[in-house]
């Protein structure tokens, strides 16, 4: 259920009365302790297209012992590899809390393990203004161009799956599974690094993540395929997802762009090649013949989807905080519970993406775009 409301907005210039559109049920919500940080869709603030910028990696700077972020002399921290090739699990430390050195080194630990779970943290509760100044110390903070996000704070992607909204699922239902891995907005052109996603309520059991190495993908692969896949590029586009949400009636509040990423990309913090292709974005390799492009991007679709010996399967839990690196990974929300039987709980939190570098590949290939 959904309902309109109209607010006023304060800018350095004047004062515009801003058009929301409620993507909940305010009822259903009135006791709800995390209400501020519920969906709701602003339909007039356009944005121009993203321009480029200086990016640099935090995880450059970082000592590569990371002694600051898993100190020995913190006898609380407990960190484990959740699978050999993929996921760290650390407890007895807070986010909230890190000073820059260990963010460095934060931002490298994740670049080298595709994805930091950290649990039991407060970070849900300390204001969306140090949260946001969180995720804005690892690169500059990404609006979606179509999504729903927090009221007044568009850098707040919202995450939302309830019985008074299923729309994110709406598109999946005629599909056997509502899995679909991707990287976050592949198709800017300097496309996400870090992503820090929250979930303010967690239902007791399903609403898992899974995240895939991309950096295993690629190391899996035949020394003549990766011959091949170093010298191409391919499209990932933003131009479905604008159409398909103005279909629906959603504000398109940036226009879509579409670029040509190198298919392996080497991050620039530890030099390791990975896979930059994903089934949510990625639509055609530059220079092949249609037939070719189909049935290598459906290789490495299935490759990247069904490894399940490079994949990790996160199980949220109150206070669970994930960190991952859109650059050597890929994900999927897993929507296996029924959200009209409350006693199944609801799944709700944001995101807050940070963009990154322009991806390069082997040998100095670069992403283009016109």
């Amino acid at each position: 259920m959904s309902a309109t409301e109209t607010t006023t907005v304060t800018t350095t210039e004047e004062s515009v009365p801003l058009k929301l559109t409620l993507a909940y049920n305010k009822e259903i919500h009135k006791d709800y302790r995390y209400a501020a940080y519920l969906p709701v869709y602003d339909e007039k603030t356009h944005f121009p297209a993203l321009q480029p910028f200086e990016f640099n990696d935090r995880g450059l700077v970082a000592n590569k012992e990371m002694p600051n972020l898993l100190s020995k002399d913190n006898p609380d921290l407990k960190v484990s590899k959740i699978t050999p090739v993929i996921g760290t699990e650390i407890r007895g430390l807070q986010l909230s809390q890190l000073d820059d050195r260990q963010k460095d080194e934060l931002a490298l630990l994740i670049a080298e393990r595709g994805v930091v779970i950290f649990r039991d943290q407060d970070f849900k509760d300390i204001g969306i203004d140090k949260q946001k100044a969180f995720g804005r110390y690892f690169g500059p903070l990404h609006i979606h161009p179509v999504g729903a996000h927090v009221k007044d704070h568009l850098e707040l992607h919202n995450i939302y799956l309830g019985p008074d909204n299923e729309y994110r699922n709406q598109r999946k239902s005629s599909k056997l599974t509502t899995v679909g891995y991707h990287s976050d907005v592949s198709y800017e052109h300097q496309p996400p690094g870090i992503t820090i996603l929250t979930l303010v309520s967690v239902p007791e059991t399903g609403g898992d993540t899974s995240w895939t190495s991309q950096t295993a993908a690629y190391a899996r692969l035949s020394p003549p395929i990766k011959a091949v896949l170093d010298g191409l590029r391919a499209e990932h586009s933003g131009f479905p997802q604008a159409e398909g949400a103005q279909r629906d009636g959603r504000f398109v509040r940036r226009e879509p762009v579409l670029s040509h990423h190198p298919i392996v990309r080497i991050h620039p913090a530890t030099g390791q090649k990975a896979l930059f292709v994903n089934p949510g974005f990625t639509k055609r390799i530059i220079g092949l013949r249609d037939e070719e492009s189909d049935a290598l991007l459906k290789l490495l679709f299935k490759h990247i989807s069904l490894g399940q010996d490079f994949q990790v399967r996160i199980r949220w839990e109150e206070g669970t905080v994930a960190v991952w690196d859109n650059r050597v990974t890929a994900h999927t929300a897993i929507s296996d519970y029924n959200v009209h039987n409350p006693q199944e709980g609801l799944r709700h939190g944001f995101r807050i993406t940070t963009l990154a570098d322009r991806p390069t590949g082997v040998n100095g290939l670069e992403s283009t775009w016109e």
